[in-house]
């Protein structure tokens, strides 16, 4: 090939990589990388080998015929092909039940004990629950019982192979982009794109066999990551902004909430399936010298009876959202109107989890929300 053929296509390769690394792959991996590689879909295994060798790793798991983030034992028990876990990844670092400090006679002593991890598989809409959660748990006092563990945490994204049926995570908060996770891993034509976005995503390319991704592969990539998000069944029908005020503005219609509610359990499924709730309640729990003991949290729900129930003393008590309505009302308020100024957007990421797991399949944020927007307020959700 003529000299000058041959830098005009290799000026016209590095432009285009160039652009690639410049934009991100997709709204799944937003952010500046750092580098992009390759990965071969036989070297993934020896992957996962090293780095279960050096630390341990909580990746999407089968359990049964549904998925779980649990720490891997073996690199075969990897499922990167799952559609959306039981419960979301937020349990590496906010766990359902938590010990903060053991008490005694010499004063309290904490808990925190964190320990270096690789969170690996993560897909974008549940990073964006994490984003979340590090902002709420780091403002005003410091939540180090979170934080300790979440800074130990080097969280590596994954492409979604399969979505869920209940998920709508690409017409949901669309101006918030994840930002939290480490790494970015996209399945592609025979391997992995492995994009890396932090030091310590980077630091985890020391263990695998990877190669400089090309530019073919980086476009592959990027249009994968794009194609997804026209996969979701379930869509709203209006922006973050236009929902907010709807849904504010439906706040006193006791009709409605009424009438949404009808049906509910007040089990809290929805709020513990939910990647971006983070209520918890403290206990102690004494030992039998009644001297010393342990204090834990719990998660909580606020769709429960109990959740707003306080004590008056003397055995009284008042539950200030004592009606299932008010309590409908007020998780759909929390998800997409009362942080949205905070958060950059509503704290709902799409995942679908509260809709599969509600059993009277009321907890639909999408059907829920295309009612009040649209004004159907009379018919049935």
């Amino acid at each position: 090939m003529p000299v000058l053929v041959q830098l005009n296509c290799d000026i016209r390769i590095i432009k285009f990589i160039y652009l690639m690394l410049k934009r991100p792959l997709t709204s799944a991996a937003r952010g500046t990388a750092m580098s992009v590689y390759f990965l071969k879909e036989s070297d993934l295994t020896f992957f996962l080998g090293r780095l279960l060798a050096s630390s341990p790793v909580i990746a999407p798991v089968a359990k049964k015929s549904k998925f779980v983030f649990a720490e891997l034992g073996s690199a075969a028990e990897l499922r990167l092909d799952y559609d959306v876990t039981l419960l979301p990844p937020k349990t590496a670092f906010f766990p359902v039940k938590q010990k903060l400090l053991d008490f005694g006679p010499d004063g309290p002593k904490s808990a925190i004990t964190p320990r270096k991890q690789v969170l690996f598989g993560v897909h974008f809409y549940d990073i964006k629950g994490i984003d979340m959660l590090d902002q709420l748990f780091a403002e005003g006092h410091r939540d180090n019982n979170y934080l300790a563990n979440r800074e130990a945490t080097t969280v590596v994204g994954s492409s979604i192979q399969k979505v869920s049926s209940r998920a709508f995570f690409s017409t949901v908060g669309t101006d918030v982009q994840p930002r939290g996770h480490d790494a970015f891993l996209t399945h592609v034509t025979a391997g992995y794109v492995f994009e890396t976005r932090t030091p310590k995503g980077e630091a985890l390319i020391s263990f695998g066999s990877f190669e400089k991704a090309t530019a073919a592969q980086i476009e592959e990539a990027a249009g994968v990551n794009a194609a997804v998000l026209k996969r979701c069944p379930e869509k709203l029908e209006h922006s973050s902004e236009l929902i907010a005020v709807k849904v504010r503005n439906a706040f006193a219609n006791e009709e409605l909430w009424t009438d949404l509610a009808k049906d509910c359990f007040s089990c809290g499924s929805c709020n513990i399936v939910c990647p971006t709730c983070y209520c918890f309640d403290v206990q102690d729990r004494w030992n039998l010298d009644q001297v010393s003991g342990t204090r834990h949290r719990t998660w909580d729900a606020c769709l429960t009876n109990d959740f707003s129930k306080v004590s008056l003393g003397a055995g009284g008590s008042e539950n200030f959202r004592e009606r299932r309505g008010q309590r409908f009302r007020h998780r759909m308020m929390r998800k997409a109107a009362y942080l949205n100024e905070k958060l950059g957007g509503p704290a709902c990421v799409g995942c679908g989890r509260c809709s599969a797991g509600c059993v009277p399949d009321i907890a639909d944020p999408v059907r829920i929300i295309n009612r009040i927007v649209g004004g159907r307020h009379g018919s049935s959700v």
